[in-house]
């Protein structure tokens, strides 16, 4: 399954940077450091299609936030580590490793860094056309952000 995963995501990671536009950085979705850059851009049947690298330093997370769609993510470098609601991990995934977030507000999680080096991902955004990449929300309770 990972590896059909891992196929999609860089299927259509492939079909949106194909010439489409790019974008500078936007704000930080997370702890001090965190960027997200945009490589490509389109949008179709409603839809907006986003491929952006997302770095994350040692020590830092995303914060707590869900998203309006569903995102598909392959990590470059690093080893990141992905908490749901419950404060529970729901995985943890090396360089190589390919993850899907799927979308709605029943799924609030946050990824973070625990390791030594930065996290590196690349992570495709499909989701409603303007929707934001993600929503923030609160911490459920657990005892780290």
């Amino acid at each position: 399954m990972r590896r059909n995963i891992r196929a999609l995501t860089v299927s259509v990671a492939a079909f949106v940077g194909l010439g489409l536009s790019t974008g500078a950085a936007l704000a930080t979705p997370g702890g001090p450091g965190v960027e997200g850059t945009i490589i490509s851009q389109a949008t179709f049947g409603g839809k907006d299609y986003t491929l952006r690298e997302i770095t994350i330093p040692p020590g830092q997370s995303t914060g707590w936030h869900f998203h309006d769609g569903t995102l598909y993510g392959l990590v470059k470098k690093g080893t990141l580590s992905h908490f749901d609601a419950t404060c529970k991990s729901d995985g943890v995934y090396k360089a190589g490793s390919s993850l899907v977030e799927p979308s709605g507000k029943s799924n609030v999680h946050i990824g973070r860094n625990l390791g030594k080096t930065n996290v590196v991902l690349d992570v495709l955004y499909v989701l409603p056309h303007g929707a934001p990449f993600a929503e923030d929300a609160p911490n459920p309770g657990c005892n780290f952000q």
